[in-house]
């Protein structure tokens, strides 16, 4: 279910996909925030729809939470001002490398429908069943989310519990550890769940992070379905779609080294199918604008998007190019950064 439309059915329908992509992902869609709130007639935290897939969804819940573009900015450059400042937000400070993972694998159930019906479970969901089990914990992320939403919340529920974030128009996508289905939080239909639960769940990297348990089911990274999950806005009642992809990539380089070559080869497999999925909206009379990361973005973000070192870089970098691949291409083909 959808928000209505406004007086007269006027006003364009807007969806916001904000895609998976890591620490440095996260900071290169901050960066790229300004550019699309330009093109917005109103707050960006106001779009119709907010789709959120890993990274996408920490920043889907900021900004349904009231975060204001310019203050996420700060809080990538170690800032805490606003909203940020008053939830008394912890700072995201995991390492470059994962923790020492389980000898285990990760979902055995998975595996075996893998094996047995392979062409019910995508070829990325079915590999990361034979990850081993990650240690992590998202400690700093889920503390993040439930401060901001209590603020969120503050004036509605002084002395009872927090209101239920689901609303329909933020979604949160993460992939059924046992089943290796995708599950869209917050949309109709899908399982209940906290918003904190929905976002640590969608930032669940296998082999890298503990999934996340909600219901008793576990879940992990939506990424692993999808980068951005795009396609299932085919039926969302929207009009016009700005989708952040940092895992993608519509013009590359030629990086020397080999890890970075490896690399790009992934970005473009990315990059094609987010384009098919561009494309069957395009043909549903959706329009819809995408941007990527380009190669000044690339060589500042390196091979290792987990890696925090380069994030005030890639956030620097990312403000100045998107705003400059957004005022040169107007006509909602795939947007070059």
């Amino acid at each position: 279910m959808a928000p209505e439309r406004g007086i007269g059915g006027s006003r364009p329908r807007i969806g916001l996909v904000l895609g998976a992509g890591g620490v440095l992902g996260g900071a290169w869609m901050t960066g790229a925030l300004p550019a699309v709130q330009d093109r917005l007639a109103g707050p960006v935290n106001d779009v119709d729809l907010i789709v959120g897939t890993s990274a996408g969804s920490v920043l889907a819940a900021a900004l349904r939470c009231g975060v204001g573009v310019h203050e996420m900015i700060a809080h990538q450059r170690g800032e805490a001002i606003g909203v940020l400042r008053d939830s008394a937000v912890p700072e995201l400070a995991d390492g470059p490398l994962p923790p020492r993972p389980q000898l285990r694998v990760g979902s055995p159930p998975l595996m075996l429908a893998a094996l047995l019906t392979p062409h019910r479970v995508h070829p990325w969901v079915g590999a990361s069943a034979w990850l081993p089990r990650g240690r992590g914990q998202h400690v700093a992320v889920r503390a993040m989310v439930q401060a901001l939403h209590a603020h969120a919340h503050q004036h509605t529920a002084p002395h009872g519990p927090v209101p239920d974030w689901v609303d329909r128009r933020t979604w949160i996508t993460a992939v059924d550890y046992h089943s290796g289905r995708r599950v869209i939080f917050g949309r109709e239909g899908a399982p209940p769940a906290r918003l904190d639960d929905a976002v640590v769940a969608s930032c669940s990297i296998p082999g890298w992070y503990q999934p996340a348990v909600i219901g008793g089911r576990r879940y992990v990274d939506g990424g692993v379905r999808s980068a951005t999950s795009l396609g299932v806005l085919a039926r969302a009642d929207v009009d016009e779609i700005y989708v952040l992809a940092p895992m993608a990539s519509t013009v590359t380089d030629r990086p020397r080294k080999a890890h970075e070559r490896l690399e790009r080869r992934l970005r473009r497999l990315i990059t094609a199918a987010l384009l098919r999925e561009a494309d069957t909206l395009r043909r549903l009379g959706i329009q819809v604008t995408v941007l990527t990361p380009g190669p000044e973005d690339l060589a500042v973000m390196g091979a290792n998007l987990m890696d925090p070192r380069r994030r005030t870089a890639v956030l620097e970098t990312s403000l100045r190019t998107s705003a400059a691949a957004l005022t040169y291409r107007g006509d909602g083909q795939p947007q070059v950064a």
